[in-house]
């Protein structure tokens, strides 16, 4: 192989993560994949947590917010979510990741975070509401990216009938909604619809409390 580098090594270890979870990433284990020692690894992460931090790093990486430009701040916000959302769901382990790393420590996130800021503030939010709204939007873009919707289809169609079969077996004068709105309810929702009305009730909420300021 090539020249071993951070990113090489984080690329295989979201590799690893998306087939087998987060939990089979090991410095050991990418040693082997990557064809050298696990000492050559540890010149570039010395632990799970720094690898860790690596691969959120390196998976944040692919999205690169665009510079601030002239448009409303509200079509601004809402590139900076959409490409999030796009950028998480490339690797179905990235939920696990970002979990588990503090944002702070990750490079390309922190350019992200601070767009993000800089919007909320142009639209006229304190400091306080700003660091807010820019917590709630990457959970919501976690959440949005990480929809069993987006499964593939033999595993998402199992996971559907099951929680669909629960919720039917619900005693429905008690649940008449739950039971009416089983298939919706436990994701069997058109991926398109699920991604575009999830933006639109977090950034149409947004809006409306600048509108009032």
């Amino acid at each position: 192989m090539g020249k071993l580098t951070t990113q090489a090594i984080a690329e295989r270890a979201l590799e690893v993560g998306d087939t087998e979870g987060i939990d089979a990433v090991t410095i050991r284990r990418l040693a082997t994949d990557l064809g050298v020692t696990p000492m050559a690894l540890y010149w570039h992460y010395k632990n799970k947590e720094q690898l860790l931090i690596g691969m959120a790093d390196h998976l944040i990486g692919g999205f690169a917010p665009k510079p601030a430009d002239e448009r409303p701040w509200q079509e601004q916000l809402r590139d900076l979510v959409e490409g999030l959302i796009r950028t998480l769901r490339t690797h179905p382990c990235a939920k696990n990741v970002i979990e588990q790393i503090d944002p702070v420590t990750v490079p390309n996130f922190l350019a992200v975070w601070e767009q993000a800021l800089r919007l909320a503030c142009t639209a006229g939010f304190s400091a306080e509401e700003s660091c807010l709204i820019t917590k709630y939007i990457l959970q919501s873009a976690i959440s949005i990216a990480d929809a069993p919707v987006h499964m593939e289809a033999g595993d998402r169609d199992e996971v559907v009938r099951v929680k669909r079969l629960g919720l039917q077996s619900l005693p429905v004068e008690k649940y008449p909604y739950l039971v009416e709105m089983a298939c919706p309810m436990v994701g069997g929702l058109d991926p398109g619809l699920y991604d575009t009305f999830g933006v639109d009730l977090v950034l149409s909420g947004i809006e409306a409390l600048a509108a009032r300021r």
